[in-house]
């Protein structure tokens, strides 16, 4: 064909793709009339089809069809690393993929010149230009070459040639319908990608809604830290989404990991103080790696499982809280800038999200101290002072009375309102104690010791303390009281018949050697083995 022909043929070739029917009667314009109710259904079609993969294989096949070529490809450009991540092509058999192997970088040869200089490329013989290069071992062999960039607005997203065209050599009109077809990729390239963005967008705002929900129903700190583990870990479609808090060292460790796998050996890891990406975490900076296991920045073992990772400060009104680290597998697909941005405000909002559900369990724990402190107030000004009053006036009574029995009668009292007075303040002290923190004195390890008995014996025993108990009884005399109670109260458990055990520690007690110690007594009202009912056990030792 001629340059005359081409020319010429170029007139007609844009009013036909226009529709507008007028026709100088050349030869090439005959030619493309036909073609366009081929390109008009194309154009149709990719308006019908909602999936990005199956459009752009439709894009290449209508490409190769319409124009004549024996082959055709369809490249995707990768928008933040400029390699090609998909190639669609049109006349290679199964066996030609196989010959031809990895994909093109894009960045070198033809391709790579559509990318540099997105303008149409039109060459009757690509062996014979200086910039042809890449071209894969086994691949066809190709002469005639025809490509066009894929470009939406000023951004190019990939390209689409067409090569070996059956009759005779591309012309003007070939690339003019070529192009047509190359911007309806790119305008589904681009939609493809705004719409998964936006769903991205809102799975995130979501799950980090979600979470915010889950924290202020009042979880525990673990599940708290958990929970933000694996709702970032789906999100993310990470392998691990992890939780590290500083540690007193000045490093961090990985105290909650949500994992699709096994999480053996990751929990308790802890990144040594002065490690690289410790020192941008403290900081308050995000860390974003390609490949955890080569990274020189990465020190702790479990990082030869992962290859991209993001590792995200949770802050909180400048205060660091915590980092939340989410890696993917080794040789996994790297994070996108949409993706780390994404991930960057959800820490954020989890981070806020935590230290909100950690200032609402502070004052529901408020809450309780406060009402425990009224509680034991009025124990205390009230129900004391009003017993021991009550004691004081049978103790007066007893003594002025004459009769034995009158006399037997209010000791009795006497001693059951001590009792109850020594009862009362035991639990003005039990009402003191944090509800979740394990006591360490001797008074409140004795109260554990028989709360814990309760449970099982099905009623709590009483207890009575005379002195200052956790001044005067040291560690080892309080460990050896509480192996003595241990027991004492399991003896009680194996025999019948038990409804009541008392237990006194006496701080200031008199031993038979005459020397002060700390006493332990415990009694039941159990059957015995000889018949009768009632077992104490008494326990000694010097101070």
């Amino acid at each position: 064909m001629s340059e005359e022909g081409d020319d010429d043929g170029e007139g007609h070739g844009d009013r036909a793709i226009r529709g507008r029917g007028e026709s100088r009667g050349d030869r090439d314009d005959d030619a493309t009339t036909p073609r366009l109710p081929t390109l008009l259904e194309a154009v149709l079609g990719i308006g019908t089809d909602l999936e990005l993969r199956a459009t752009l294989q439709h894009i290449v096949d209508t490409a190769a069809e319409l124009i004549g070529a024996r082959y055709g490809a369809l490249g995707v450009l990768d928008p933040e690393r400029g390699g090609l991540t998909e190639l669609f092509t049109a006349g290679m058999s199964d066996a030609d993929r196989q010959r031809t192997g990895r994909l093109p970088d894009g960045h070198t040869g033809l391709l790579g010149l559509l990318i540099e200089d997105p303008k149409p490329l039109r060459l009757d013989d690509l062996t014979a230009d200086p910039r042809s290069a890449g071209v894969p071992p086994g691949h066809p062999e190709m002469h005639s070459f025809l490509g066009v960039p894929l470009q939406l607005d000023t951004t190019v997203l990939g390209n689409l040639y067409l090569t070996e065209k059956r009759t005779g050599s591309f012309t003007e009109q070939d690339q003019s319908l070529l192009r047509v077809l190359a911007s309806q990729a790119a305008l589904a390239i681009g939609n493809a990608r705004l719409y998964g963005t936006a769903r991205q967008r809102e799975r995130w705002i979501e799950g980090a809604a979600a979470v915010t929900t889950a924290l202020l129903t009042g979880e525990n700190a673990s599940d708290a830290l958990m929970t933000v583990a694996e709702s970032a870990r789906v999100l993310a479609d990470a392998y691990a989404g992890v939780v590290l808090q500083p540690t007193e060292e000045g490093g961090m460790e990985i105290v909650a990991a949500s994992t699709v796998g096994d999480p053996a050996g990751i929990v308790g890891t802890t990144i040594e103080p002065g490690s690289p990406v410790l020192v941008q975490l403290l900081g308050g900076e995000p860390v974003f790696i390609e490949d955890s296991s080569t990274d020189p920045r990465m020190t702790t073992h479990v990082r030869v499982r992962f290859g991209p990772s993001m590792m995200l400060p949770l802050q909180s009104g400048g205060k660091l809280i915590g980092t939340l680290a989410l890696p993917r597998r080794r040789g996994g697909r790297p994070y996108r800038a949409v993706d780390r941005l994404l991930a960057t405000q959800f820490a954020s909002q989890a981070a806020l999200a935590l230290v909100l559900a950690d200032s609402q369990h502070d004052r529901e724990q408020l809450a309780v101290f406060e009402d425990r402190d009224r509680i034991a107030r009025d124990l205390h000004d009230l129900v004391v002072q009003r017993l021991f009053a009550t004691e004081m006036m049978l103790e007066s009574t007893r003594r002025r009375a004459d009769s034995a029995g009158l006399d037997e009668l209010l000791g009795r009292a006497v001693d059951e309102l001590d009792s109850t007075i020594q009862e009362v303040r035991t639990t003005i002290f039990t009402l003191q104690q944090p509800p979740a923190d394990g006591p360490t004195s001797v008074r409140g390890m004795v109260l554990r010791e028989t709360g814990g008995a309760a449970v099982v014996l099905g009623f709590r025993p009483s207890v009575r303390f005379t002195g200052p108990v956790d001044t005067l009884v040291g560690e080892p005399e309080g460990r050896g009281l509480l192996a003595e109670l241990r027991g004492a109260l399991a003896a009680a458990h194996r025999r019948e018949g038990v409804t009541a055990i008392g237990v006194e520690v006496d701080a200031m007690a008199r031993l038979a050697d005459g020397r002060t110690g700390v006493r332990l007594v415990v009694t039941d009202d159990g059957l015995r083995e000889d018949g009768g009912r009632g077992t104490t056990m008494t326990w000694e030792a010097p101070r």
